[in-house]
């Protein structure tokens, strides 16, 4: 386990991925000399098991993993010195999950179609072709993409008052509905807030562990709970929609977290610096913005 007293938990699409085109080379640098130092970057993401092995291959990160905006936790099996009970080896990884597995939520979809049709197209619906078409993702990430385990994204074609009847609709059933920056995640009552409380909570009880801090990064709606459950947040300005105003209660009062002027991959750069300034401004001096 590494010796730092600083998580950085972040989302990944929007926020450290360009939008567009899914780059991060300007925030490279910064990876690097967070792991150099010792602090822990915990994708905290909409994405599968699947994709992220593959990224966690690209950046080296050996850290634990946060998929499908919450939805289960994968913890490196070795990584801790007194490791969790309530989890499943799986994969090299031992897996908390907080909600059912998909087919679960298949199968409330196919109820719900009826009382909303042609609201929505699902990832299962769409395949690999249809994936590749939305995102603009070759077809070896589009498969990744594909690799559901814990819910079903929606490309969601209705408007904005069937999907606030449709979200209405979910929660009688049993179900929570997050709204990415481009999917709408269909899944239990689960988010990235929640798995980053469980997962602090495990690195705090370690053997010799200090006082640690979490800082989260993220860009939209599904961030929001991420955001307020971290000792410290900041929001990355998006290039697809208004930048989240997110508001937490503090010891002087409710105040809006910051908000990045740049969008990412530089925004989650100036994004880390904006949360170490207000952890320890020594801590990791003249980061580099550029390869």
């Amino acid at each position: 386990m590494p010796s730092s007293e600083l998580l950085v938990f972040t989302d990944l699409d929007g926020t450290l991925l360009n939008h567009s085109d899914y780059g991060f080379s300007a925030a490279i640098p910064t990876l690097r000399r967070l792991e150099e130092a010792g602090i822990p970057v915990i994708p905290a993401t909409s994405k599968t098991r699947a994709e992220m092995l593959e990224w966690r291959r690209e950046v080296d990160n050996r850290h634990p993993l946060i998929v499908e905006n919450g939805a289960a936790v994968l913890v490196p099996e070795g990584y801790l010195t007194d490791p969790p009970n309530d989890v499943v080896a799986s994969g090299g990884f031992l897996v908390k999950a907080f909600v059912p597995p998909r087919a679960h939520w298949q199968q409330l979809l196919a109820r719900a179609a009826s009382h909303f049709p042609g609201c929505w197209q699902s990832f299962s619906e769409l395949g690999v072709d249809g994936i590749m078409a939305l995102t603009g993702l070759d077809r070896f990430s589009a498969d990744l993409a594909s690799r559901r385990e814990y819910g079903e994204p929606l490309a969601w074609q209705g408007g904005a008052a069937e999907l606030e009847r449709f979200d209405a609709w979910m929660h009688d059933n049993g179900a929570n509905v997050l709204v990415g920056g481009r999917f709408v995640h269909v899944s239990g009552h689960c988010d990235k807030g929640r798995a980053l409380r469980w997962l602090a909570a495990l690195y705090r009880r370690q053997p010799g562990a200090g006082t640690i801090a979490t800082i989260a990064l993220g860009d939209s709606g599904n961030d929001i709970a991420m955001l307020r459950a971290a000792d410290h947040g900041v929001v990355v300005r998006s290039p697809a929609h208004d930048p989240l105003q997110v508001s937490i209660d503090s010891p002087g009062g409710s105040r809006i977290l910051p908000v990045t002027c740049e969008i990412a991959p530089a925004g989650w750069v100036e994004g880390v610096c904006l949360a170490l300034a207000k952890v320890d401004p020594g801590l990791l001096p003249n980061l580099p913005v550029q390869d």
